[in-house]
């Protein structure tokens, strides 16, 4: 296919896959149960870091960390009583004491910081872009102490990280359509800015389509593919996301 087949081609399935029917067996069914901007906000963020395996499995351990938080994000880190989770297991790698990481520091994010929106579009003003955006975050992230093991959880894009799953929570949070997946709740950034969440599957499928020379699944092919997607539509490069990913989880492509 020549580039105007592609575009065409991602067009019609972006149509295919941005649609809520898919929202049930997605992560982002997690934030989907609440209405409240800070609500959404940490359930989003919560989902999006464990947003890597069997999507069932992400789902039901998200859901048991709500039903720790008892259904009200916001006001459980506000309040910062937070249980002793020690080594309790949550999703794989991800421990009691990732978790416990995670609440002082979005406690911080919230009293310190004035949310996670602005300390995003802090780092977005201060750049001018996402990957100082990304770094300027986890700097704040990891201010509430040694981060040790938890670091892992969280991308490095200094250390050339593909930020999987901090690119989708701004997919999540930025992204304005008509389509009802997507929350576009945060008006500080520009979405013609925003990154491809890439992962194995839109890598995959990218290559196979031509829009990647790469074989690393890391920031510069993040960079290379996302520039090829800008071409498409300058304005909602990452759109096509819901295309490669659908493509490759539920076509095989």
């Amino acid at each position: 296919m020549n580039s105007k087949e592609i575009k065409a081609f991602l067009d019609e399935k972006v149509i295919q896959y941005n649609n809520p029917l898919f929202i049930e067996s997605d992560p982002i069914s997690i934030p989907k149960q609440f209405t409240c901007k800070e609500d959404i906000e940490i359930a989003g963020f919560i989902a999006a870091t464990l947003a890597w395996g069997q999507r069932k499995a992400i789902i039901k351990s998200v859901s048991k960390i709500m039903q720790w938080m008892d259904y009200e994000p916001f006001l459980f880190i506000k309040e910062g009583e937070f249980p002793d989770l020690g080594n309790k297991a949550v999703y794989r790698t991800f421990n009691g004491e990732d978790l416990s990481y995670f609440f002082n520091s979005l406690k911080n994010i919230y009293d310190n910081h004035g949310g996670l929106e602005k300390v995003f579009a802090d780092g977005y003003k201060i750049s001018g872009g996402i990957k100082g955006c990304l770094k300027y975050f986890r700097e704040v992230f990891v201010s509430v102490g040694e981060i040790g093991r938890s670091g892992k959880h969280i991308a490095n894009v200094d250390k050339k990280s593909s930020a999987k799953r901090l690119n989708m929570f701004l997919r999540w949070m930025v992204r304005k359509d008509n389509s009802g997946v997507d929350f576009g709740i945060w008006n500080q950034i520009d979405m013609a800015d925003l990154m491809l969440p890439l992962d194995v599957h839109t890598g995959n499928v990218g290559r196979k389509l031509g829009l990647i020379g790469r074989k690393q699944n890391d920031w510069v092919t993040v960079e290379e593919i996302t520039s090829v997607l800008k071409q498409y539509d300058p304005e909602d490069p990452v759109k096509y996301d819901f295309a490669l990913f659908g493509l490759g989880v539920f076509e095989k492509f």
